[in-house]
């Protein structure tokens, strides 16, 4: 009897851990949408590879999904790094749910239909304009505490169109639509950004609509301009009067605390990264410094970031800690800055001897002697172009300048 009843609990067990073969979502292209206004919809594409894998495309971008989960007819899947997760109720090819950020306490509706290929849907099926180049941008032109500048830059063929907006703590990075007469429409979907963009465009000018999930949105206006540039990102964050150093001490996942007074900083060059895991250009900068961290001939630069979360609880904060430096492989120091909140005003108060934080990620440059040499504000990623190569020559130009002084 007793052999009888562990068999009976192993068959229990494993049947209990399948999924419904017909709940799995099909292979193949999906149209995905997020209800981002009572009228508005933001589509993106993505295509199931296996049971448990998908990938989610935004222009050049390729995001690979292989934490999918289900149960009975419900379906989880959560994007790398990121906490956003969708959760859907599967029916014949037809996904229904939402976009859920738990530590924000933020719900969007989500559909998705299967075997549909087009992101956006044409009206007219002509484009009446062509917006490829560069464009100088205003978010929130006529509110003044809202307002901010910002650059368009743009690549049309036909009626297809990617580009980003750079601005001056960032880009909104891989943006994909069309132009739908005198319409443009972009979107992105990464897992923690839902970004829409609608505009109408007429004579080399813009009026157009940003969504951010649907919790925010703002006007926009734009006008054709090639030789338009942003401020310097290298001038807008500096020390106060009457600090001379940049200092800190933060716990890191073990509890220790973390200063650049710690013996593996000793005159050596240093890399400060304030930053957050829910933040995609934090991602695009951790990526990057990651693989320079990890293949650097020298011994003589070291980096340490500095995480500000808005996870409610200090566990689930050092969580995303983990998951960001498992997915990117980060050898360096993450340390937990702040968690609850990821307020610029309140990380500041973390970091006084700043005049702000103006954004996130912002990079100190930290010379052999303890002297800060630069402070960098925001990050151009891959959806930038020119401007992401630029920045990787900067800054590889400027730590091998720091670390050849003596």
């Amino acid at each position: 009897m007793k052999h009888l009843f562990t068999l009976f609990l192993i068959f229990l067990t494993f049947f209990s851990c399948r999924t419904n073969d017909e709940n799995e979502l099909k292979l193949g292209i999906w149209r995905a949408e997020l209800q981002v206004s009572p009228n508005e919809t933001l589509p993106f594409i993505f295509e199931v590879t296996s049971p448990q894998s998908l990938k989610i495309f935004n222009a050049d971008e390729v995001i690979l999904v292989d934490d999918i989960t289900y149960s009975n007819d419900t379906i989880v899947f959560r994007t790398p790094v990121f906490e956003g997760y969708i959760e859907a109720i599967a029916n014949e090819g037809i996904l229904k749910g939402n976009f859920i950020k738990e530590s924000l306490d933020r719900v969007v509706p989500f559909s998705a239909e299967f075997g549909k290929k087009e992101r956006f849907t044409s009206e007219t099926n002509k484009a009446l304009q062509d917006v490829s180049g560069n464009w100088e941008v205003v978010f929130s032109p006529d509110a003044e505490e809202d307002r901010y500048i910002a650059k368009g830059v743009f690549e049309q063929y036909g009626d297809k169109l990617t580009g980003t907006f750079r601005t001056t703590t960032g880009d909104y990075r891989f943006l994909e639509g069309i132009m739908d007469g005198n319409m443009m429409k972009l979107s992105t979907f990464d897992g923690a950004h839902a970004f829409l963009f609608t505009a109408e465009v007429k004579d080399d000018v813009m009026h157009g609509m940003f969504y951010s999930g649907n919790h925010w949105k703002e006007p926009f206006t734009a006008k054709r301009n090639e030789a338009f540039e942003l401020p310097d990102a290298n001038d807008l964050t500096f020390l106060k009067d009457g600090y001379e150093t940049f200092e800190f001490s933060f716990p890191d996942a073990e509890g220790d605390m973390v200063s650049l007074n710690d013996k593996r900083f000793e005159n050596k060059v240093v890399v400060v990264q304030i930053m957050g895991t829910w933040c995609p250009n934090c991602l695009d900068e951790s990526k990057y410094y990651s693989e320079y961290y990890n293949i650097k001939e020298n011994n003589n630069v070291e980096f340490v970031a500095l995480a500000f979360e808005y996870a409610k609880t200090e566990d689930k904060a050092f969580q995303s800690i983990k998951r960001l430096k498992e997915s990117l492989g980060i050898s360096y120091p993450v340390l937990l800055a702040q968690y609850g909140t990821s307020d610029k005003a309140k990380a500041q108060e973390k970091l006084p001897m700043l005049n702000h934080i103006l954004s996130y990620p912002t990079s100190i440059f930290i010379d052999k002697h303890g002297k800060v040499r630069k402070i960098h504000t925001g990050f151009n990623g891959p959806a930038t172009g020119e401007k992401y190569t630029e920045f990787k020559e900067e800054f590889t130009g400027f730590v091998d300048e720091l670390v050849n002084e003596n």
